[in-house]
């Protein structure tokens, strides 16, 4: 059966302006919209990409243009070596947000070894060697944001996104794991999980009008979501009047993960 994989082109880093902070995203419609909404909060952004610089330049043009800053940076998450230089190359961060992903379709008998590698290495293991790599500076000024985006597989698994929603799952567990461990020292740490949104990796099955009626019929609210649903949530918990807010997993989903 032919595969399908969706990766997450970019993601995004801030570094703040009127506060001491600073993170990293994905660009890819949802990472993209977050990017926008923190660069208005005052961030400066470090634009990260898989490699698809033109995406990458499409956000840091948007960000500027409405008066932001912001810089771009090259790595392949799925790789570990990439995923190093990509630590070190980000610097000193305040707020770190996570929301690169790989995604690939595939009945779980099929799912070779290296697939689940792939998927594992992008959505949890860069996601941990990030937050290694960010949480120092956090500790030492004892202020710290991070925020993961997970997703609504996480309750409601894909058939066929078995290791996609598996390693969402084991990400969000990181989260509480460490909100714990983090707490003491000023550092929140939350998931936001969206559910079905709008973006260029739903964008062509959802464009398939008997396919997206089918979708909807399983949301309560009766629609999906758009990328900017998603923004207010994250710019709260980026901020101080998030801070006694951590250890969360919080569902944008229009009641999808509760049905």
């Amino acid at each position: 059966m032919e595969q399908m994989k969706e990766v997450s082109d970019v993601q995004v880093y801030y570094r703040g302006i009127r506060m001491p902070l600073s993170s990293k995203f994905h660009q890819r419609g949802i990472g993209r919209a977050i990017a926008i909404e923190l660069a208005k909060d005052g961030y400066e952004v470090i634009v990260h990409c898989a490699g698809n610089i033109a995406k990458a330049e499409e956000t840091k043009a948007l960000i500027e243009a409405q008066g932001g800053s912001a810089s771009i940076i090259s790595a392949d998450l799925c790789d570990m070596d990439s995923v190093k230089v990509l630590a070190e190359a980000m610097g000193e961060i305040d707020v770190l947000i996570l929301n690169a992903s790989l995604q690939i379709r595939r009945p779980w008998m099929e799912i070779p070894v290296e697939e689940s590698y792939q998927q594992l290495n992008c959505n949890f293991v860069a996601s941990l060697m990030l937050i290694q790599a960010a949480v120092p500076h956090m500790k030492e000024q004892k202020w710290g944001r991070i925020v993961t985006i997970g997703s609504v597989q996480e309750a409601k698994p894909h058939p066929d996104m078995l290791v996609y929603s598996a390693s969402k799952a084991a990400q969000t567990n990181m989260v509480q794991s460490l909100s714990l461990q983090l707490a003491a020292d000023g550092i929140t740490v939350n998931n936001v999980a969206p559910g079905v949104i709008y973006t260029d990796r739903n964008m062509e099955a959802l464009s398939d009008e008997a396919y997206a009626k089918q979708v909807t019929a399983t949301i309560p609210v009766g629609f999906y979501g758009e990328p900017e649903d998603c923004v207010g949530i994250v710019s709260l918990l980026c901020s101080e009047q998030g801070r006694y807010i951590t250890g969360q997993s919080i569902y944008v989903d229009g009641g999808k993960s509760v049905q």
